[in-house]
């Protein structure tokens, strides 16, 4: 037997628990992953408690809890050749990574890369789903060197990203939040502006020069200043407003990265041109606090949950 976080009703963190469950194994073209940790995204309670939205991810009850993570290949299935037992990775496993061992399929759905050595498994399970977001989120908008670039939600597990991502890339970034995380934002080269009404007039003060580019990050308040703003739609991306955000702005998710993106995030770490924020840390046994925590949206980076 093994551990994974399950839920048999839709609902809050309160549903989630941590059970007992088959030991599952790695069959033909099948990956199993010892995890040592999860990191944590606003789709993973989302999925809990929305049922539409999990519906349209193929989830049914009961379900495992979860999508990023880090660990060890420790079981390797017939026709594998890409890995082997032993070799340190990091992926993601829409609704089932919370749990002592996971099996993916690395040419299917599922994502699963080597980690590289120089980067921990804390570090590694924050990055599939945030980081390739980010990516696909900069390149709807055409963020490229000499922008000025708007990023709503930029002290999120997404913006962290996004602003950093952004910066590599040559622009200027201009980020939402609220006014408790500047120095943190100011960390990572934002320039930060507080959400919420007036938005419009606030990045004016800033940037009276304009800005060129922008996603949202959150909703769709940064993508409707960024049309006042002047901004052309196709410029804006929106990764949370659904399939038909405002003003013909442009919708965009993790699935559109490219598959060399979560590598280049990695190599910037590597480099040292990214850092990644760990807000806190939780043992598995108490995932309803840290969903709790992490369904507030008011983290300033990551949150990873430990097995």
């Amino acid at each position: 037997m093994s551990r994974a976080v399950m839920h048999e009703t839709f609902g809050g963190p309160e549903v989630l628990e941590l059970r007992e469950v088959p030991e599952p194994h790695a069959g033909a073209g099948e990956v199993r992953v010892r995890v040592s940790a999860v990191g944590l995204n606003p789709m993973d309670w989302i999925l809990t408690s929305m049922p539409e939205v999990a519906k349209q991810f193929g989830i049914t009850l009961p379900s495992g809890f979860g999508t990023d993570f880090a660990g060890t290949v420790d079981e390797v299935g017939q026709g594998v050749s890409d890995f082997t037992v032993g070799d340190r990775v990091h992926g993601s496993a829409t609704g089932r990574a919370a749990a002592d061992f996971v099996v993916v399929d690395p040419s299917g759905a599922d994502t699963l890369r080597r980690t590289p050595a120089e980067i921990g498994d804390q570090v590694a399970c924050t990055l599939a789903v945030a980081g390739m977001t980010a990516s696909a989120a900069l390149a709807a908008a055409d963020v490229k060197a000499g922008d000025t670039v708007l990023v709503g939600g930029a002290a999120g597990g997404v913006g962290v990203f996004a602003v950093q991502l952004a910066k590599l890339a040559g622009a200027r970034v201009i980020g939402t939040a609220s006014e408790g995380t500047f120095g943190f934002l100011r960390q990572f080269g934002a320039e930060p502006v507080v959400y919420g009404p007036g938005l419009e007039a606030r990045v004016r003060e800033v940037a009276p020069d304009g800005v060129s580019a922008a996603t949202d990050l959150f909703g769709t308040e940064t993508a409707e200043a960024a049309l006042a703003l002047g901004v052309p739609a196709e410029r804006i991306s929106t990764v949370a407003a659904g399939p038909n955000p405002p003003g013909g702005v442009r919708p965009t998710g993790g699935m559109n990265a490219r598959p060399e993106d979560l590598k280049r995030i990695t190599d910037a770490i590597v480099a040292g041109d990214i850092t990644v924020p760990i807000a806190a840390t939780f043992p598995v046994e108490q995932i309803r606090e840290a969903v709790r925590l992490q369904a507030g949206r008011h983290v300033h980076g990551k949150i990873v949950v430990n097995l």
